[in-house]
């Protein structure tokens, strides 16, 4: 503890002597000063140096309010009915405090620039006369008279961020005696809406801000005083907020503040207990929930808390501010790390170990063991605890008699979660496991890759440089090692089927009431409606509602018409030959539609900004009048009358890019009639040249566009409906594209749409195929080239196709709709990882290699390999190009019988050096790096 003034009521951190060492500042409320306390950067402080601020000082907070570089800081004084501000000369030191007019009683201050003037403003929240005082800043480190705003009955606490991703600065203000919360959205003028509450617990004291449940949106943490306990509101990013769980706290929590005190990257939340002289810390789970307090024990009267790392080991700490005994404490977080005795594990269910890895499967910062249990065909994961325990291990299967030999540990699918691939020496096979990054994996059998011989040993690392790991397998008696390429098959599977109206003919996602899930739009030709289904975030959906369109609404689309951040709908009717724009509310409804002409026979909607006003236009293709009609937008869900370009017979489906890189949107139209594609480019003002033409298979019904080769050139993909394929066909980026590729697809594909369906960075494309009923992924290779055809059934005639993450699991899932079925069908994505032979590494006639190990011996940022070739006593070096080859393997001589080798810089002249164990003459040897790729002579250990 550290000794302040009198009854200090509030602390804050900042580096008040740019030394980069935190220091602290406290309001004393009996002494009227406040107290600075200078950091050693240990955790340790100077003695306190006070300065006076006038009467009762309550609050405190930090800021650089004349733009000096130097933090300054500004002191609500409770019985003053005005805060103090304090100038900080950048030594410790701080000028004379200036005095400004609040509203009465002021409680809590806090800083942040509302005007957006890059100036530091004030806000004060007056308990007394339920107001919040917006003081804005002149930036010289004096401000203007203040504003009030209402708020709530007693306005206790304050606290500025951002709730509706506008960067205008909002403010959230508990009210004591209401019960409630207080948002008061900033027009980033200096001014606030009116504000909107939120019930909290009873008597809410102190609130702090942080996203607990990890998904980009911040939320609010309250300390309830009156109830002993923290309510939890989590935001959803437009200014609104749902009540969460509350949770136990010591007695009367006065103070809130929020850290990573595990250094999990989920926040936690730490109280204090204003009558049990303890503080409360809940841990948080990263989804919203929080573990039940710990508590430890502080000063007498705790009454506010900050956190900050005080001691520069990377850990938060926290300090509190005592009011009872005129002290603050600090706490600094540390963790046990030393070697006391030694700890046995037992195996229990496990037995005749093989293999084992150290890693932090878990991500809470502690080593855990995964052991590869050969006689029990699993593996066994062993969580780590921070005093050294260990949990009771954890058995994931590995297959009948696989006896598990070896394991490695990588990325395998690329989510930045670590993974496990084993070598089943029973089996012949390798398998995965996918990290969920809670200590537990899923198993892919699926994917498991068979060899002609038992796997022995395997090891993991990126080969090219692409984040994937790839694999290194070492086989009994064969004198040579595999490089084995991870990949994601993406697998789906059937979730739901869901009613529409009648012939349901084209299918659209989008988030409609922004709730951050996805929903389905549906055209029912022969019902003249469409069918919006609202999606519950886990692969299912409500059931449906209609709204009226034209006469046999034949396609939709999706997108904000009038620039509200709110989803409308296009639909293209086609028997009296217009367009209907349905406006979004943003909560799952819409507007009557309003109607626009269109040519004869409107089939399919795209859209895009075609002269350059960031205004959304229209495109519509006419299947009768061989014409696409263009619509310019508005920007207020309204639309210019028509203008018409000719295209070839018939076209149906429609696409907007930019072709030939001018960053004007170019259209490409599928023309049924005479089997071609016409691209017409655009001259960015809203007009095209005349259309260009490139034949495709016959009867192209769909078209889609994507970057099928990584040249940064958009490509055209369209689908063949009377023979049975897609067409792809490359740009060349100026506008031209290369003649046509074919694939096979099921029978008559009427639909296609391009996505990334297994998480590889490249695009694949899927195909509805309405007389096979059945949906077919092809595989991207990025090259331009696909995989063949993977089929998966779709309901009966199924005739468009559109994809979207419905259960929000971060891969791609499918929706359908079957036009005699009157349903729409949701196929879930999945991964589905396999293994790929890339090379075989030859390691020479008898070598017998039987381990190795991966590191960069030659310093080009290329992973190299290293081989114990137990049969021709050696150790062979494998340097890698970051492209899969690698060099012939060079030789090191080693002692008899090498069965292990690892590496590491023994020498500490930052070159890798390789570690052999010699198990003919039970020795080890070193071989020294020369950073080149090469190797001294062995040395003995």
């Amino acid at each position: 503890m550290y000794s302040t003034g009198p009854n200090p009521s509030y602390v804050a951190a900042g580096d008040f002597n740019n030394d980069t060492r935190l220091d602290i500042v406290v309001a004393n409320s009996g002494s009227d000063t406040v107290s600075v306390l200078l950091g050693y950067g240990n955790g340790s402080f100077a003695n306190q140096t006070t300065y006076p601020t006038g009467l009762y000082p309550y609050s405190i907070a930090v800021g650089d309010f004349n733009n000096d570089t130097r933090l300054d800081t500004v002191v609500g004084k409770y019985s003053g009915n005005n805060i103090s501000v304090l100038l900080g000369h950048g030594n410790g030191s701080f000028a004379n405090h200036m005095t400004y007019s609040t509203g009465e009683n002021p409680r809590s201050v806090a800083v942040g620039d509302f005007n957006n003037d890059t100036r530091l403003d004030i806000v004060v929240a007056n308990e007394y006369n339920n107001t919040v005082s917006v003081l804005l800043g002149y930036g010289n480190g004096s401000f203007k008279n203040q504003m009030r705003y209402s708020t709530g009955a007693r306005p206790y606490f304050i606290a500025v961020s951002d709730f509706n991703n506008d960067t205008r600065l909002d403010i959230v203000v508990v009210n004591s005696l209401g019960n409630t919360i207080s948002i008061l959205l900033g027009y980033g003028n200096g001014s606030f809406e009116n504000q909107k509450t939120y019930q909290a617990g009873s008597a809410p004291y102190s609130v702090a801000i942080g996203d607990f449940n990890d998904d980009t949106r911040l939320d609010i943490v309250v300390a309830n005083y009156g109830g002993d306990t923290v309510s939890v509101f989590f935001g959803f990013g437009d200014g609104f907020f749902a009540s969460g769980q509350q949770y136990s706290t010591g007695s009367f929590p006065s103070s809130v503040a929020v850290g990573d005190f595990d250094n999990n990257n989920r926040l936690d939340i730490v109280v204090t207990n204003w009558l049990g002289d303890t503080i409360s810390v809940l841990l948080g789970y990263g989804n919203g929930s929080f573990a039940n307090q710990m508590t430890y024990p502080i000063g007498y009267v705790p009454d506010s808390v900050a956190v900050g790392d005080f001691n520069n080991d990377t850990r938060l700490d926290i300090v509190v501010a005592n009011n009872k005994n005129n002290t603050v404490s600090v706490l600094l977080r540390y963790d046990k790390g030393a070697l006391a005795k030694e700890i046995t594990l037992a195996s229990s269910d496990g037995f005749r170990l093989r293999s084992f890895v150290v890693f932090d499967f878990n991500n809470d910062t502690l080593l855990d063991m995964g052991i590869a249990n050969y006689g029990t065909n699993n593996i066994g994961i062993i969580l780590g605890h921070r005093n050294g325990t260990f949990e009771k291990q954890m058995h994931f299967s590995t297959g009948f008699n696989s006896h598990p030999s070896s394991i490695a540990i990588g990325d395998f699918n690329t989510d930045n979660k670590a993974d496990i691939a084993v070598a089943n020496h029973g089996t012949k096979n390798v398998g995965l496991f996918l990290g969920k990054e809670d200590g537990t994996f899923e198993s892919l059998e699926s994917g498991d890759y068979v060899y002609d011989f038992a796997p022995f040993f395997i090891a993991a690392g990126d080969f090219n440089n692409d984040g994937r790991s790839e694999i290194v397998v070492a086989y009994d008696d064969i004198d040579n090692v595999d490089v084995l390429v991870a990949y994601d098959a993406g697998s789906f599977v059937m979730q739901t089927i869901h009613s529409t109206g009648r012939a349901p003919i084209c299918v659209a996602v989008g988030d409609f009431d922004n709730d951050t899930r996805l929903d389905i739009v549906i055209a029912n030709y022969y019902d003249d409606t469409i069918s919006v289904l609202l999606g519950y975030g886990n692969g299912s959906f409500a059931n449906q509602k209609t709204y009226r369109t034209g006469s046999y609404p034949q396609f939709v689309a999706v997108s904000d018409f009038n620039n509200d951040t709110r989803l409308d709908i296009v639909v293209a009717n086609q028997l009296d030959n217009t367009v209907s724009i349905l406006l979004g509310y943003g909560n799952g409804f819409f507007a009557d539609q309003m109607t626009y002409p269109t040519g004869d026979n409107p089939k399919f909607v795209a859209m895009g900004d075609f002269n350059n006003d960031t205004r959304l236009d229209i495109v519509v293709s006419n299947g009768n009048n061989n014409t696409v009609s263009i619509l310019l937008g508005y920007g207020n869900g309204s639309f210019t009358n028509q203008t018409t370009y000719s295209t070839g017979s018939n076209p149906s489906s429609v696409a907007v890019g930019d072709f030939n890189n001018d960053t004007r949107s170019d259209i490409v139209v599928a023309n049924t009639n005479n089997n071609t594609v016409s691209v017409l480019l655009g001259y960015g003002n809203g007009s095209f040249t005349n259309q260009m033409t490139y034949s495709t298979g016959s009867n192209p019904s769909s078209v889609g566009v994507g970057d099928f080769d990584n040249d940064t050139r958009l490509d055209i993909v369209v689908a063949n409906v009377d023979d049975n394929t897609v067409s792809i066909l490359l740009g060349y980026g100026n506008g031209s594209f290369t003649n046509q590729t074919i694939y096979s697809t099921g029978e008559n594909p009427l639909s296609v749409v391009v996505g990334d369906f297994n998480n590889d960075t490249r695009l694949d494309i899927v195909v509805a195929n309405y007389f096979s009923n059945t949906v077919s992924i092809l595989l991207g290779y990025g090259n331009g080239s696909f995989a063949i055809q993977t089929t998966y059934p779709s309901g009966p005639f199924p005739n468009s196709v559109a994809y979207g993450d419905f259960n929000n699991d971060i891969r791609l899932d499918i929706v359908v709709v079957n036009w005699l079925g009157n349903t729409a069908r949701v196929l879930l994505g999945y991964h589905n990882q396999v293994f790929e032979k890339k090379m075989t590494l030859i390691t020479g006639n008898g070598s017998r290699p039987i381990s190795f190990a991966i590191g960069d011996f030659n310093n080009d940022s290329h992973i190299d390999i290293a081989v114990a070739n137990s049969g021709t006593n050696n150790v062979g070096i494998f340097l890698g190009h970051g492209n899969y080859s690698f060099t012939n393997q060079m030789t090191f001589s080693t002692d008899s019988t090498p069965i292990s080798v690892a590496i590491g810089d023994f020498n500490r002249d930052t070159m890798l050096d390789i570690v052999v164990a010699n198990h003919g003459n039970s020795n080890v040897g070193i071989f020294l790096g020369c950073g080149n790729g090469s190797f001294l002579n062995q040395i003995f250990v």
